[in-house]
């Protein structure tokens, strides 16, 4: 089986992964093997420049290959909103449904006392210097509807209500969702955010 090594650490490391179990990841490896030339190769290479060139822009968190990301650089994008996400996997998902037209600000995480982060560890006074810096007459906070994302809520909030308006997205029943399915606390808030019909 030593030969096999290299092979058993590839399956190894695709296993940690996010939505990659070891049987997955095995799946996965076979496959790149099989197709070495169409699959393989190209996806070690295209890691390679990824692993050099990607990294955080230095005014939102957004994941590119400029110290600067597009959103960030658009003018078109300058319209004095803000929308704060957890991380860059929420921004993508905005993007993705192409609603939103003004900037982002990812705090990199959310308070947390059992797991140590404090308003030190997140991007909160690079938010805070962002309104007066960027003409920011909008912060629309979009978090995760946890506990830790709604005390985050609250303490930017707090730090920021006397400089800008904030709003928070909406939160309730799904397009497509059916109450039986809910939990208790989607139905409270969907019933306490109701609207004229």
């Amino acid at each position: 089986m030593s030969s096999n090594r290299d092979i058993d650490t590839l399956i190894d490391m695709m296993a940690k992964l996010p939505g990659l179990g070891p049987r997955s990841a095995r799946r996965a490896v076979l496959h790149l093997i099989a197709k070495r030339e169409l699959k393989l190769t190209p996806l070690a290479d295209l890691m390679q420049i990824v692993a050099a060139t990607a990294r955080e822009c230095g005014n939102c968190g957004n994941i590119g290959t400029s110290e600067t990301c597009d959103i960030c650089l658009s003018e078109k994008r300058a319209n004095g909103q803000i929308c704060v996400v957890e991380d860059v996997a929420d921004l993508w998902a905005m993007e993705r449904a192409g609603a939103f037209k003004g900037r982002y600000h990812v705090l990199g995480g959310t308070l947390s006392a059992l797991d140590q982060v404090g308003p030190d560890e997140l991007r909160i006074p690079g938010l805070v210097a962002r309104i007066p810096a960027e003409g920011i007459t909008e912060v629309i906070l979009a978090l995760n509807a946890t506990v830790d994302g709604q005390t985050t809520a609250h303490y930017i909030a707090n730090q920021i209500e006397s400089m800008v308006s904030l709003t928070s997205l909406a939160k309730g029943v799904p397009i497509g969702g059916e109450l039986d399915y809910l939990d208790d606390g989607t139905i409270t808030a969907a019933l306490s955010a109701r609207k004229a019909f």
